[in-house]
Order: structure tokens, then sequence, then C-alpha cells
């Protein structure tokens, strides 16, 4: 009698199919469990990463723009209380305002450059004039304080009441354009309480010129000027030229100041 080994067979596919399903199932696992640790690895080296980074200070400042008054220590002092030891929280805004707080700026700009540079872009005021002693006046017509031992030249001296900076200015402006076709410039210009513009010019002439038709009366000064020197007489020279009238105008003299010898 002959006894089939089909049932044998089974057994032993079945066997080997369990051990792969055991192995696969284990596999499986080992491979699951090697994307966690990478990822918690990635991660830890990623999260350390960053935590280095943000802590990172600030160790390069550069510092540009338009500043003939302002110099690198103001700024450096300036910034002096800002904590740079970490470049993520330092403030721009914080920076700008200690900046913009120095006398002789008028404008800065201020960004960060990864991983540890503060940029710092600076422009001064432009002075024009000196305004009542104290101030000085920029080209916008607004005054403002600062140390006038940094100017490297000399600026006319306004004079007049709070708030008419603007007025000063454009009627300085206006007469400047004037006087310069006869090679004169105005020194010192005031505006009294009563607006009434007075002004001195670089020869030490001054003029009245009262409170209207500033222009028209300037323009007539021009005209008549050359005959005016022709008639001063020796050891005289032209204290002011009063041109509050309609048609004419009245010239005072004082004696002329001796020039010392060298």
């Amino acid at each position: 009698m002959k006894i089939s080994e089909t049932p044998l067979l089974a057994n032993e596919n079945m066997a080997e199919q369990t051990e792969k399903m055991h192995w696969s199932f284990w596999l499986g696992v080992t491979f699951f469990v090697l994307v966690i640790i990478a990822i918690f690895s990635f991660s830890w080296f990623l999260n350390k990463k960053m935590s280095s980074e943000e802590s990172s200070p600030v160790t390069s400042i550069v510092i540009g723009g338009e500043m003939p008054f302002t110099i690198r220590a103001d700024i450096e002092s300036a910034i002096d209380e800002i904590n740079l030891g970490n470049f993520f929280n330092v403030d721009v805004n914080d920076v700008q305002a200690k900046v913009a707080e120095l006398p002789w700026v008028y404008s800065v700009s201020v960004r960060k450059k990864w991983p540890n540079e503060l940029k710092i872009y600076v422009v001064d005021q432009t002075p024009i004039a000196l305004w009542n002693g104290d101030f000085l006046i920029n080209q916008y017509g607004k005054a403002f304080q600062a140390n006038t031992q940094r100017l490297t030249y000399a600026l006319p001296a306004f004079y007049g009441p709070e708030g008419s900076e603007n007025i000063a200015l454009d009627n300085f402006i206006d007469l400047s354009k004037l006087l310069n076709f006869s090679n004169l410039s105005i020194d010192e210009l005031v505006l009294s309480e009563r607006h009434s513009w007075h002004l001195t010019l670089n020869d030490g002439v001054m003029l009245n010129l009262g409170r209207e038709n500033k222009i028209e009366r300037v323009q007539r000064f021009m005209d008549v000027y050359p005959q005016i020197i022709k008639a001063k007489k020796e050891n005289q020279q032209i204290d002011y030229v009063d041109l509050r009238y309609d048609t004419g105008l009245a010239v005072g003299w004082k004696v002329a100041e001796k020039k010392q010898r060298a």
C-alpha cells in the first residue's frame, strides 16, 4: 500500500511561510524603530544647532552712510547698553531708536545679516544756518541742537521768533539767489517780532528791508550799490542802508576800521 506525501509537504510549506512572516514582521519592526531613532536623532541635532545659532552674539557692526558730523564712536556709545549677545533677540527698532537720538543724525536704518552682523546706515543733518544762537536749521527748515564745534565751515546766523524757521529759510534762499549776482551773500538774517527784516551782508553792510517788498528793495539796493561805493569818502565805510522807502533809500556811514599790519 502506497502512503501519500501531500500532507507532509503542505505542513512544510506552511512552516516556511510562517517563518517568512515572522522575519518580515521583525524586519518591519526593526525598520520602524530605526526610523523613529533617526527622526529623534535628527530633531535633537537640529534643535541643538538652532539653539547654538540663537545664542550666537553679534560680532560684526557695519556702520555706513553720509556722516560728515557723526562719528563711529558716537554710534557705538549710543547702543552700548543694548544686549548684542543673542543675534535673534537683537531688536533692530531699539537700535534704530538709540542711534536716532544722536544730535547730528537725521535718519537711520538698521538691519541684521545672518549669522552675526548688524548693519547701521546713518544720514546726518545738513545744517544751513545757526538759529537764535543755540540751535541750527537743516535744509528742511527744522531746528535741531548739536555740537557746532564739529562744523568745518562758517554758517550764516538766523534770528527770529519761535516757529518762524521755515519763513527765515525760504527768504534766505530767495534773497541769496538775488544777491549772488553782485557776489554778495548773507552773514546774518534777522526777523523781528513785528516781522521786519534785517540783513547783514558778507562785506559788513546792514540792510533794513522793513516788512514788505523784500525782493524789490534788495534789487533796488543792488542797482545803486556801485554808486554808493563810489560816493564814500576816505576813511569811510557803509554802516547800513535803509530801504524802507517807496522809491529811495538812506545810507548810514561809519569810520572805516583800520587794517592791522601782519
